[in-house]
């Protein structure tokens, strides 16, 4: 895994959420399944078993597509991990400012 401080900011950042130390509960429950497999400074990738209630494996990958100072874009990809069937795609821009968690 590469990428330097802010790397491991966003992934502390994660693995707090998902132990329960910040966030919701709901979150917490959510994200129990999820493992980061690779991780760099504008990429990351996961696996993630989804809750029973929609009892599915899937696979996401999310990449930093631009960072103009106060706003960054990131798409996220959802594929069913035995073939690689794309279930969902998501992109965003993100405003950041000193209040938001890097």
């Amino acid at each position: 895994m590469e990428g330097g401080d802010s790397l491991k900011k966003s992934l502390s950042s994660l693995h707090d959420v998902i132990d329960g130390k910040i966030g919701h509960g709901l979150e917490t429950r959510v994200l129990q399944g999820l493992h980061v497999t690779h991780a760099e400074r504008i990429f990351m990738r996961f696996d993630f078993l989804v809750p029973n209630a929609v009892s599915e494996h899937v696979e996401i990958e999310s990449k930093v597509g631009a960072n103009r100072g106060k706003l960054v874009h990131v798409a996220v990809e959802v594929r069913r991990k035995g073939n690689g069937e794309v279930i969902a795609v998501g992109k965003l821009w993100k405003a950041v400012n000193k209040l938001t968690p890097q």
